[in-house]
């Protein structure tokens, strides 16, 4: 960025860093072989409301890619914050297909110029029914940063933070996982994990 823009107030489109979503079906193994977590074949993509054409071209583009395969449930979401959610869900948990099309998602939006709209896209987790008690885990990518964090809801709107520490520490050398905590959002209403 040049003297000129600073002085502007102009500001550049963060650059994404989306191959590191295809990492996360390599972490899911490791996250499974440790801890028992399994992928839900569910995952999300989170967008800031965005209008207009180019807009409305990206929501038909991305329908007519998810539509290519008739094994995804796709579902566009408003949460309570005034976010989309492109929320895709695979009956038969494959990770990988799931994966590539999360990344088609956020690919399909930063051509259509609204990279900056981009949030986050997350991938769901849930554990082995212990006394009958199933936790959730969805592993978060940040657009802007390039980087992964863990969030496990609890009920009430809580945090199992034990859990998320623990993820961070198992899963540090195969994924990025985002250093600064601040940064680790609750993602309240996602209809993912």
């Amino acid at each position: 960025m040049g003297f000129l823009d600073v002085l502007l107030g102009r500001t550049r489109s963060p650059v994404p860093d989306l191959p590191v979503l295809f990492r996360i079906p390599g972490a899911a193994m490791t996250l499974r072989e440790a801890t028992g977590f399994a992928p839900t074949g569910t995952g999300a993509v989170c967008v800031r409301a965005a209008e207009g054409a180019a807009a409305e071209r990206a929501w038909t583009d991305i329908r007519d890619l998810l539509r290519l395969d008739p094994g995804t449930d796709v579902r566009f979401v408003a949460d309570e914050f005034g976010c989309t959610w492109v929320s895709c869900h695979r009956d038969d948990g494959d990770l990988t297909t799931l994966t590539t099309q999360l990344h088609g998602v956020n690919t399909t939006l930063d051509e259509a110029g609204l990279g900056t709209s981009l949030l986050c896209t997350v991938t769901g987790f849930v554990s082995n029914p212990v006394d009958g008690a199933q936790r959730r885990l969805g592993l978060v990518h940040l657009f802007s940063r390039g980087t992964v964090y863990p969030f496990a809801p609890t009920a009430g709107r809580q945090r199992d933070t034990a859990l998320e520490l623990q993820v961070r520490a198992l899963l540090g050398s195969a994924l990025p996982i985002e250093p600064d905590l601040g940064r680790w959002f609750p993602l309240w209403g996602a209809p993912v994990p």
